[in-house]
């Protein structure tokens, strides 16, 4: 597919983002620097690392473990990027049983140009893998992920797009099968702009999902996350919390989506979509939407956007604290919400210090 059949703003799908950077990133070289520090997050169950630069594995930097490099069954169905990632890419396959060997960390590392990579991850009946990607660098990555869990699988998936410049666009599609968890946390803390897409899928009764994250955007970026659970299966269970903080005349836009087939009784839907004015120039946007054809459910949504409480700031302040600081402390309690749900206190705490880090302006 050609760059100039990117879709535009005028489409409904895309109406908050903004492509028009991507054909001048995809014609520049990438310049293959590499920092020397690589930001791994230290952990007490030290698993696979890999390095992707721009794209392709560095394997001198890299320790495989359970992971395996080659062709890849990852399904672009209609989604414009991602038609455009290649075959080639990462697999992660645990078989049945398969309980956690250590924490898998993944650092893609884009340096000026613009790379696509597939991935694929298949956990057997009462696998478990945690997985943690990190972005850095600067120009377009370009991802797709197929997941499907089997029956009691479970997946935490967490990810933190601190790249400094361009474009991240992430794709995924998953399906869920029977008592199986899939738990997604994003956090965009970076300066490139960002798109988030989500397919996910409950075929199995008493499935969960759960597909959430902080939006930090300040400057003119655009965060823009579009997410679609469909529950197919009796009990199933699915949450997506979203904080987006806007600055300057940034835009965050999140789009979430819950349907619920005729015979996905009892079914447990809740999305909370808030969003944090920091400027009165920014923007942001919020799109909760409940499609459902069964009667016996319980299903929420809920959407509010505002500016920092005037009285905590005054309190903060009659106490010492400085404006800026006062700021950023009210905003890192805000998204907490999201980053919190993480499951893995290592991981946890890196994504709140990140998070900090741009709260500070460093």
């Amino acid at each position: 597919m050609s760059l100039l059949e990117l879709p535009s703003n005028r489409t409904e799908g895309w109406r908050w983002s903004d492509l028009s950077a991507l054909p001048e990133i995809v014609a520049r070289q990438p310049a293959g620097t590499v920092p020397e520090a690589l930001p791994w997050i230290g952990c007490a169950r030290e698993g696979p690392r890999l390095v992707f630069i721009d794209g392709k594995l560095a394997a001198d930097q890299s320790n495989l473990g359970t992971i395996e490099i080659g062709s890849v069954q990852a399904n672009p169905a209609d989604h414009a990027l991602a038609r455009l990632v290649g075959s080639e890419g990462w697999k992660l396959k645990l078989g049945q049983d398969h309980a956690p060997q250590g924490l898998v960390q993944i650092v893609h590392v884009t340096t000026g140009g613009a790379d696509h990579l597939p991935a694929e991850i298949e956990l057997d009946v009462d696998a478990q893998a945690s997985v943690v990607e990190t972005y850095i660098g600067e120009g377009w990555a370009n991802r797709l992920t197929s997941i499907r869990l089997s029956r009691g699988a479970r997946l935490m998936l967490n990810r933190r797009l601190l790249s400094s410049a361009g474009y991240v666009s992430l794709n995924d599609h998953a399906v869920i099968g029977e008592g199986a968890s899939l738990i997604v946390a994003t956090l965009s803390a970076g300066g490139a702009d960002t798109r988030m897409d989500g397919q996910l899928t409950l075929t199995g009764d008493a499935a969960f999902a759960e597909f959430g994250g902080a939006l930090l955007a300040r400057g003119t970026q655009r965060h823009d996350a579009n997410l679609a659970v469909r529950h197919e299966a009796v009990g199933g269970m699915s949450r997506q919390v979203w904080r987006s903080v806007a600055d300057d005349k940034a835009t965050c836009s999140v789009a979430a989506r819950v349907e619920v087939a005729r015979g996905a009784q009892k079914t447990d839907g809740e999305q909370s979509l808030k969003g944090l004015l920091l400027s009165r120039t920014a923007t942001i946007n919020a799109k909760p939407e409940l499609e459902i054809f069964a009667d016996d459910v319980k299903c929420a949504h809920g959407a509010t956007v505002g500016e920092l409480n005037r009285d905590a700031l005054f309190y903060l302040a009659s106490r010492g604290v400085a404006p800026q600081e006062a700021k950023a402390l009210l905003t890192q309690a805000f998204v907490a919400d999201a980053i919190d749900r993480i499951g893995e206190e290592e991981v946890r705490d890196a994504f709140h210090e990140n998070a900090m880090a741009w709260l500070g302006g460093r």
